[in-house]
């Protein structure tokens, strides 16, 4: 098999898509591939499969040993390959409006605040893309970025998901208010999800499981939904009370 492989090594920036199944899907979708890092020593299944898809998309591969593999993984299973994609592919408040209102729905938004661990963000934008969810809205800085882990832990989902990144989560909150959104805060103490109207345009912002939603994002909230514990622990994952609210919301604007 004849590939496009060469042998110069070089330093990979952040946006890294590790092991196999990440970076079948990311060949797979729309998204921009800068560059592939993988094992010199086995072109053969899997690994052949991704020179294929790669050579359709003319992404360079760059031929290494696991030594720089283990690096750039940073302690994850690569199984021998790594990708770089580019972040150009976000989106912005405006673009997503548009996207939404080229279909003729009403917005339905997921919105990220300070959401740092991988596993969680991928959970989020999984559940996100099963009920329906338009777009996710995540910040440029105190936050992870769509890498491999999140892509991995939401099963392709984020190849499949528009998401926004945007500098400043409280003026993107605003921006959403001026064209016609409403926004929930997931919080302990609101009224509960289930008595909340959710048919309407709306954006549900989730909080870090540390800190929660942020006080500024409360304070540009129209509402606070939340949800009973019945148990003796008092607080639930923050991909788990997601996916509880956005089926709740689910639900209403499909019924």
């Amino acid at each position: 098999m004849k590939d496009n492989r060469n042998h110069k090594p070089e330093q990979a920036p952040e946006g890294l898509f590790i092991g196999r199944n990440a970076v079948i899907e990311l060949l797979r979708s729309e998204r921009t591939v800068d560059r592939i890092y993988m094992r010199g020593d086995n072109s053969e299944g899997v690994l052949g499969k991704i020179i294929a898809l790669a050579n359709q998309k003319r992404v360079p591969i760059i031929e290494t040993d696991n030594r720089k593999l283990d690096k750039l993984a940073d302690g994850a299973v690569h199984q021998g390959v790594i990708a770089v994609a580019a972040e150009t592919d976000y989106l912005d408040i405006e673009q997503l409006l548009q996207l939404v209102a080229d279909k003729g729905e009403k917005p339905f938004f997921l919105i990220c605040d300070s959401i740092n661990d991988p596993h969680n963000l991928g959970a989020l934008i999984r559940s996100a893309n099963c009920a329906g969810v338009n777009g996710v809205i995540i910040p440029k800085r105190r936050s992870v970025g769509v890498n491999g882990t999140v892509a991995k832990s939401s099963a392709g989902a984020v190849f499949a998901m528009p998401i926004a990144r945007v500098p400043n989560l409280a003026s993107a909150v605003k921006y959403l208010k001026e064209n016609g959104v409403w926004i929930w805060a997931v919080e302990a103490g609101g009224k509960p999800y289930y008595e909340q109207d959710f048919k309407g345009s709306c954006a549900l912002i989730l909080g870090s499981e540390g800190e929660g939603v942020s006080d500024i994002l409360k304070k540009e909230s129209d509402f606070i939904a939340g949800i009973p514990m019945y148990g003796s622990v008092n607080s639930l994952n923050v991909s788990n009370a997601g996916a509880i609210v956005m089926f709740e919301a689910a639900k209403q604007r499909n019924s």
